[in-house]
């Protein structure tokens, strides 16, 4: 689903001192958590493209804390092509402490100062500190509003990022601050969305905290010295950890690292537990495991459920093909169930890179990024699986290459989701209901035959058949009452999620069409506010 992006992803090492070395960090060498956590972000590069960056910590250096960042991807920013100058960067950067980010961004510029993480120096060690940030701040408009209140305060970037920062400053520059575990519990309080952090100070402390409503996954495991965390499953035991050592944090709990002590403990209480479906039928690596759920077996179970309600005739012309690549798990499922072939008709170019598309219609890009096979679809009746349908702009571009250049006779689309009907305030690019495809058809009703029949025409397709959307807590294996479900049922977690849903209603049944901002950039003077 090339329309839908996330936000970012984090990730962090530590080499405690005082503990049996761990056979995983690189030569033995504790030094070495730079390579370990270009390594994690790596594996992690699925949750952001645009920017990468660490900060390491070495108390035998000048720089206790020191940054690199930059825009572009993990291979780029860290040189992962070029042997010398990646060992030159590796050592320049070594420590025994490192935070890592990846980024695409949901509000902010694409520039390097955007890039994360966010660095403070100060002159005092405790106050000196460097931190990433995997989410979005539902509430950012009113503290940002708090923050510009006082006469002598500046923010010099459009991003939550930047107020998340000055929050912590705040918080450490209390007479009395408290432990790390105090100072997250006061953020809590302030804080509304989903907000994954990694801290690293210029004392060595670090924290690895994830929000109460545990919106956003992450994962940590040990091994002997080695502690590491990072967004998603599949980074840690790439890196080498065994499954059983590799767990998910609970919302509301922070890991942390304080004169080389390591503590877990919940720092809030979680109101309400509310984990993004997204993680699982798209966003995440199928390789990895959220919450105890197998990304793998979700997307396995949602192609069942699409089997379940296929009503389209079978016969020898019948294929499935999925819209590489996230959507080959469910394909695969639903045709193992009708016992059809699913076939690979439609390839996708791994090496073409964002530029060289910008500015391209969506019919040059959807021919640059994807190519038909007519070897596999001329003549076939296929039932083309999508994880879903944000704004259909792709898939109507796809559904024509399918037609034209692989001469298919009939697509069908199966949406391995419901339909979205709602916008994401907690990290996912999609913030105003106009921009989706699904509510200008559904206004506000149920799904009926006849309305997937007027979208199934609206993007070419032959027919279109979606998810319910109690299929989507059967496939997670979690209660439906602790999923994020927001975009596909519009009840929305937290109080400023709520709020900025009325405020995209009243948008959007007062948008002339062309309005290009989103829901959380609404004016700081506007009298609705998040």
């Amino acid at each position: 689903m090339s329309e839908l992006f996330h936000e970012c992803g984090i990730a962090a090492v530590y080499h405690l001192p005082n503990s049996d070395p761990s056979p995983l960090a690189p030569m033995g060498d504790p030094g070495k958590t730079s390579q370990l956590i270009s390594r994690l972000l790596l594996d992690i590069q699925n949750r952001g493209q645009l920017a990468a960056g660490m900060t390491t910590f070495n108390p035998a250096r000048n720089q206790l804390i020191d940054t690199h960042k930059d825009v572009g991807t993990v291979t780029e920013v860290f040189q992962l092509n070029h042997q010398n100058a990646f060992n030159n960067l590796m050592k320049k950067y070594q420590g025994p402490a490192a935070i890592g980010h990846v980024r695409y961004a949901t509000c902010g510029k694409d520039e390097r100062s955007y890039a994360q993480p966010f660095e403070r120096h100060h002159i005092q060690k405790s106050k000196w500190f460097s931190f990433g940030f995997n989410g979005q701040l539902a509430n950012y408009q009113e503290l940002c509003q708090e923050i510009l209140a006082e006469s002598d305060f500046h923010l010099a970037r459009e991003t939550d990022t930047e107020i998340l920062m000055h929050l912590i400053s705040q918080e450490l520059s209390k007479e009395n601050p408290g432990e790390l575990f105090d100072i997250l519990g006061n953020l809590s309080q302030r804080l509304d969305g989903a907000y994954n952090i990694v801290f690293l100070d210029a004392l060595g402390n670090m924290f690895v905290s994830r929000d109460p409503v545990g919106i956003r996954p992450l994962c940590y495991a040990f091994d002997g010295s080695l502690f590491a965390a990072a967004s998603e499953s599949v980074a840690l035991a790439n890196m080498g950890f065994d499954a059983d050592e590799i767990h998910s944090l609970p919302p509301g709990s922070a890991i942390v690292i304080q004169d080389g002590k390591l503590t877990i403990r919940e720092y809030a209480k979680p109101m309400q537990k509310a984990h993004c479906f997204f993680e699982w039928i798209y966003f995440a690596n199928v390789c990895s495991t959220l919450d105890d759920q197998s990304v793998y077996i979700v997307r396995k179970r949602l192609g069942e459920e699409l089997a379940q309600q296929e009503t389209v005739p079978i016969d020898k012309d019948t294929i499935v093909v999925p819209v590489p690549d996230t959507a080959k798990a469910a394909a695969d499922s639903m045709a193992f169930n009708l016992s059809v072939p699913s076939l690979e008709g439609l390839i996708r170019n791994r090496y073409i890179g964002r530029t060289f598309i910008e500015g391209a219609n969506r019919q040059d890009k959807v021919r640059a990024k994807y190519t038909p096979l007519p070897e596999v679809l001329e003549d076939k009746r296929v039932l083309l699986v999508e994880d879903t349908i944000v704004r259909s702009t792709t898939m109507k571009a796809l559904i024509s290459q399918l037609k034209e250049r692989g001469r298919a006779r009939e697509v069908h689309v199966r949406v391995a989701c419901p339909p979205i009907i709602g916008p994401c305030f907690y990290g996912i690019d999609m913030s105003t209901i106009n921009e989706l495809f699904a509510p200008r058809f559904l206004q506000g009703g149920e799904m009926t035959p006849e309305v997937e029949q007027a979208m199934a025409k609206a993007i070419g397709a032959d027919s279109l058949k979606y998810l319910p959307k109690e299929s989507i807590a059967r496939a997670v294996g979690l209660p439906d009452n602790s999923l994020c479900q927001a975009c596909i049922d519009t009840t929305y977690p937290t109080e400023a999620g709520r709020k900025l849903y009325q405020i995209a209603v009243e948008n959007s049944q007062n948008d002339n069409g062309d309005d290009p901002h989103r829901t959380y950039d609404v004016s700081l003077t506007s009298p609705v506010r998040s």
